[in-house]
């Protein structure tokens, strides 16, 4: 019997190791920001409070997972009256809908260090298909992973009424962030 009960351990911790790990995730190290423009001038706002949840196997992407929820009320623009702005129902209404979140739904290789992420992206509650390329790579311990994932605000509502004119504030807004996790 001792023979068979040694072969299922080790099925079972074979089996345990062929799926992607779920690594924590050092907010010190991380970050998530928005960029876009406004009156043709290049603004920077970044998100403090956001968790990010990863499953990553590095032998094997595909089996690999992630989401991340963004507090909307943390945006920071520097200013405690901008920051109060974008929070009103013209811009993140963020009473109503206090997060953004992206799962992805398709992890690929894209090449050493490389991988192409799919998933679906939800802001202000409307909720779209996205892609975008993303860069892992090991430091110590930790893995580091960054991107850029560029949207348009007015395909989310952000930016109502008067705000939708693109002269003032632009549609383009590319989301960079860099999370650093490790085991």
């Amino acid at each position: 019997m001792k023979p068979i009960r040694a072969l299922l351990a080790a099925a079972v911790l074979a089996a345990a190791a062929a799926h992607a790990v779920p690594l924590k995730t050092d907010p010190a190290k991380s970050s998530v920001s928005a960029v876009f423009k406004q009156m043709n001038v290049p603004v920077e706002a970044k998100f403090k409070t956001f968790t990010a949840q990863i499953d990553y196997d590095a032998a094997k992407p595909e089996a690999s997972k992630a989401a991340v929820d963004i507090a909307t009320a943390s945006m920071d623009l520097g200013d405690a009256e901008y920051n109060r702005e974008v929070a009103k129902k013209e811009w993140f209404n963020t009473a109503q809908f206090p997060k953004a979140t992206f799962v992805s739904t398709s992890i690929k290789p894209a090449g050493a260090g490389k991988l192409n992420v799919s998933g679906k992206l939800t802001i202000k509650g409307k909720t779209a298909d996205v892609a975008f390329p993303l860069t892992v790579k090991t430091q110590g311990k930790e893995q580091v992973f960054e991107g850029q994932l560029p949207i348009k605000r007015l395909a989310f509502n952000i930016g109502e009424g008067e705000w939708k004119d693109t002269s003032m504030v632009a549609d383009e807004v590319v989301i960079k962030f860099r999370v650093t996790a490790g085991q």
